[in-house]
């Protein structure tokens, strides 16, 4: 991240340094030594070494930046008259290089090549790893109010670590936490000044959004050049371990070596744009974070009556969209208002940062059509024209496919937190390679598996446990089959335990509610189908097997293979949305779940099976029992990646065709359809 850190610098840069004349220790080294000594429990020591290269991080960074702002100045590119174009180039070329080396030894106290780190610890302090290790040694060292603010400064940018919010959680109970302890130590002013604009602006506040906004684009626009700053380091060639040997004998001179740096440059320059755009803790970045900010500076302007620097806010903003319509009509109205005397032209800061970005534009383009390699464009302005005939197709599908995955992730970032401690993602959409489905897992206990199993032996009848039917889907297994108002029933018989139907109708309700806080947080999903069922392969008849236990398929639309279509509408049931798989064991093989593109299946009884629990809560005058939230889960500590569990695992996703596999031994399983 492009200046995560800098804001601990002026305050705490001091303690990265050596004892040895002011030399700034490598923050890898710091880090290395600090993650040590917290596995061998030495908090002290660990709390201290990884205070110690965050801010060895930040001072580098710092460093860099004002080493290229110092050079660029001192060492500028300008076209001499006399010497040979190549002559006059590398000696700036050399100048610059010697400035950047001297500047940096003196900020570094040492030579810069002992700053250059992998990108996997590189990766670490972009996500701030180091907090995690943090918070556990200030909270073992008591010292709460670090820990807190530790902790939250991690969670800020992974909200999706489920470790640490329940970390954050236990600590928002504990006495003697002050609220004003879960800071962002790595807040910065821009997203902390853009989103009070943006509520300013949404609350017709336009005065106070006027004062944010400008604020927030300033702090953007600064916070790009310490971006770019940092693109200028070392080469970073694709390797391809095959081709190794054949590349030491296949070396570029000097100016294709040159390009193809330069061009990684100018690619790391663009992207920049995104880097800022991203809050940490998200995905993706803001769509058109400069150009919305001028769009939003016009409309408010405008509103308090200032003309002036709304046609201004108005002009810059067509420096990147000239044919749109509706602010074409604005500037008119303005020059109207203003009389056509009075000059509007777009801001000075505005016209370089375009003029500049598509001049690099046009040559990454020229660079990728003629030498080579691809580029992923990180705006929705670049000119058509810009771009060579040959690459417009392949711009297209990327700008489609960003915009795809900016709704997905706009999509995941409205999922609500999970409604039971312990229970975790291990699969999301991404990683199932889809849209709207998941894997989690600590559903279920293993004793509560173990008795949703026994209730499965003690009641389940052969049949799909509707229609009685021995196999609804294949005659090479045997399907038996449960609901929850036939497990109620029995239990009213005096069959089964009610305690066990009474975890059947709870372990299904918590199932519901988990998929409901990811998927639709503050809308409520009701049951349409509830099944406890039990596949076993029949012996002697898998041999040779070319049928699915499950056939591919799709209960909310019918499906067309033929003409690659889903219709939705009778006799498919059209009302479900989502449908969730609680497996409660895992000893069997085959009945492995996949997609082709959309799935579910029916029945709703759910409403009379509530009735019979609730009749038996009332006979026994005591109030119907909690849901079950998995509490056998085991504690660790934070910075460790969670542990693979055995207990149930629910898979849920939007429905598409799929299918489950050939079944073999035993699986038993929950189906809830919503």
């Amino acid at each position: 991240m492009a200046s995560l850190l800098l804001p601990l610098l002026l305050a705490l840069a001091a303690a990265a340094t050596s004892a040895a004349a002011g030399r700034v220790v490598p923050y890898d080294l710091l880090y290395a030594d600090g993650v040590r000594a917290y596995l061998a429990r030495e908090w002290t020591r660990a709390a201290e070494l990884l205070q110690r290269s965050l801010h060895s991080y930040a001072g580098l960074r710092e460093a860099r930046s004002a080493c290229h702002r110092a050079c660029h100045d001192e060492v500028a590119f300008v076209r001499g008259p006399a010497a040979p174009w190549d002559s006059a180039f590398f000696d700036r070329v050399l100048q610059r290089a010697n400035c950047l080396q001297h500047c940096l030894g003196r900020q570094l106290g040492g030579p810069p090549s002992a700053h250059r780190i992998s990108h996997a610890i590189q990766r670490d302090f972009e996500q701030r790893e180091p907090y995690n290790y943090l918070q556990v040694a200030f909270f073992q060292l008591k010292k709460l109010d670090q820990a807190v603010s530790a902790a939250h400064t991690f969670f800020i940018a992974n909200p999706q670590h489920f470790q640490m919010r329940e970390d954050i959680e236990k600590y928002r109970r504990m006495s003697g936490v002050k609220s004003d302890s879960f800071r962002d130590l790595e807040a910065t002013p821009l997203w902390e000044a853009y989103e009070a604009g943006v509520q300013h602006y949404n609350a017709d506040e336009y005065l106070q959004a006027v004062a944010r906004l400008e604020e927030s684009l300033r702090e953007a626009l600064s916070a790009l050049e310490e971006c770019r700053a940092l693109c200028e380091g070392p080469w970073e060639e694709d390797k391809d371990e095959d081709e190794d040997e054949e590349k030491e004998d296949m070396q570029p001179g000097l100016y294709e070596t040159i390009a193809a740096h330069y061009v990684q440059v100018l690619k790391c320059r663009q992207q920049c744009v995104l880097e800022i755009a991203t809050k940490p803790g998200w995905i993706s970045a803001t769509e058109d974070f400069i150009p919305s900010h001028l769009d939003l500076l016009q409309f408010a302007y405008d509103q308090v009556g200032n003309q002036t620097l709304a046609a201004e806010c108005a002009a810059s903003y067509l420096l990147f969209y000239p044919m749109d319509e509706p602010m074409l009509e604005k500037m008119n109205q303005y020059r109207t208002e203003l009389g056509e005397d009075t000059a509007v032209t777009a801001r000075e800061n505005i016209q370089h940062y375009v003029q500049r970005s598509l001049m690099e534009k046009k040559l990454i383009y020229y660079a990728v059509e003629h030498l080579g390699g691809t580029f992923n464009d990180p705006d929705l302005w670049t000119p058509d024209e810009l771009i060579p005939e040959n690459l417009k197709e392949q711009h297209r599908e990327d700008q489609e496919k960003q915009k795809q995955e900016t709704l997905d992730v706009e999509e995941r970032e409205k999922r609500g937190p999970l409604p039971f401690e312990g229970v975790s993602v291990t699969m999301d959409s991404r990683q199932m390679n889809g849209t709207q489905r998941v894997v989690f897992d600590q559903v279920l206990t293993e004793s509560e598996c173990r008795d949703l199993l026994q209730l499965t032996k003690a009641a389940g009848g052969t049949g799909d446990g509707y229609r009685g039917r021995r196999s609804p889907h294949t005659p090479h297994e045997r399907f038996e089959g449960l609901t929850i108002l036939k497990a109620m029933q029995l239990a009213q018989n005096g069959d089964v335990d009610w305690k066990d139907a009474k975890l059947l109708l709870q372990a299904s309700e918590k199932s519901r509610k988990i998929i409901e806080s990811y998927f639709t947080p503050g809308k409520k999903l009701y049951f349409s189908f509830t099944h406890l069922v039990c596949r076993t392969a029949v012996e002697g008849e898998q041999e040779g097997r070319m049928d699915l236990s499950h056939p591919v398929h799709a209960d909310n639309c019918l499906l067309d293979p033929e003409g690659n279509e889903c219709w939705r509408e009778p006799p498919a049931y059209v009302y479900r949305d989502y449908s969730g798989i609680l497996y409660l064991n895992d000893d069997f093989q085959g009945g492995g779940l996949f997609f082709t593109e959309l799935d579910t299946v029916t029945v709703t009884e759910r409403v009379k099976a509530e009735e019979l629990m609730e009749q038996r809560a009332a006979e026994q005058d005591k109030p119907d029992g909690q849901l079950l939230q998995g509490a056998n889960h085991g504690s660790r500590s934070s910075p460790e990646s969670p542990v693979p569990s055995d207990r149930a695992r629910p898979t849920s996703r939007r429905h598409k065709p799929g299918s489950d596999g050939t079944q073999h031994p035993k699986e038993l399983q929950p189906r809830d359809e919503f």
